[in-house]
């Protein structure tokens, strides 16, 4: 019961990462609000709510506090990785900058609108999980330009929130996960195998993480078990952001 009487927010709720964090949250005594695109997100309240959209967004969070008196947890962790984005040379400024609003943009609507909410809690406070990835630290084995810059721009924007409410009560950490057996992996074995493939091969552990993996990572930050961390780059991948080499 390491989040009981919290109420978390969970955006991209229907993926596996998502789908994983809803449940374990719940388990461990939150009530979660749900958010997807997709209809019918897990979660004891379901919104479908596109969270590129600010107006959206401001009315995502004022439904969740006339519904549960408060909100204490924001995991931002919608995101998207279409196949159009790939090396720079080929990615065309629409397919660049569909990546970016979902991933990027996003979590500074979701920051923006959803921080004051932490704040007005009696205390202030909350925390504030943005998911990022492995790949804002190091260069991607297979090329996706603008995924690689949002989740770089996450992971920037995360430290300076993490800075800037420190001493607010207001925690503010990135999540970075290694590659993770979800159904957008899966997709892409299927479409391309050979360039999943490539992404394994780096991994030291030598498969792909799973979400309820992730997930565990999430509830560390979202609950008082990590009160001395913010503005922090918090790794889960198996290893691959600190190998050296790796078998060809």
């Amino acid at each position: 019961m390491r989040l009981e009487g919290k109420v978390c927010v969970v955006t991209g709720a229907s993926g596996g990462i998502g789908a994983a964090s809803v449940d374990l949250f719940q388990r461990e005594g939150a009530k979660v609000v749900g958010v997807d695109l997709r209809a019918d997100p897990p979660g004891d309240l379901a919104l479908t709510v596109d969270v590129t959209d600010e107006q959206q967004v401001i009315e995502m969070y004022s439904r969740a506090r006339e519904r549960f008196g408060r909100i204490d947890v924001l995991f931002n962790n919608a995101g998207i990785s279409p196949n159009d984005d790939g090396s720079v040379l080929d990615t065309t400024l629409e397919a660049y900058q569909r990546v970016q609003d979902v991933n990027l943009k996003s979590v500074f609507l979701c920051c923006k609108h959803g921080i004051p909410h932490l704040l007005e809690n009696d205390p202030p406070g909350g925390s504030v999980i943005n998911t990022a990835s492995f790949v804002a630290v190091m260069g991607a084995a297979t090329s996706q330009i603008s995924y690689t810059a949002s989740k770089g721009g996450v992971l920037a924007l995360t430290r300076e929130l993490g800075v800037e409410f420190a001493r607010s009560g207001v925690r503010v950490n990135a999540l970075c996960p290694g590659p993770i057996d979800t159904p957008l992996l899966r997709e892409l074995f299927a479409k391309d195998p050979e360039r999943a493939a490539r992404r394994l091969v780096h991994v030291p552990m030598g498969r792909f993480g799973r979400p309820e993996e992730i997930a565990a990572g999430v509830l560390f930050l979202a609950s008082d078990e990590s009160s001395f961390v913010t503005a922090s780059t918090f790794l889960l991948d198996g290893g691959i952001s600190g190998a050296y080499t790796t078998p060809l």
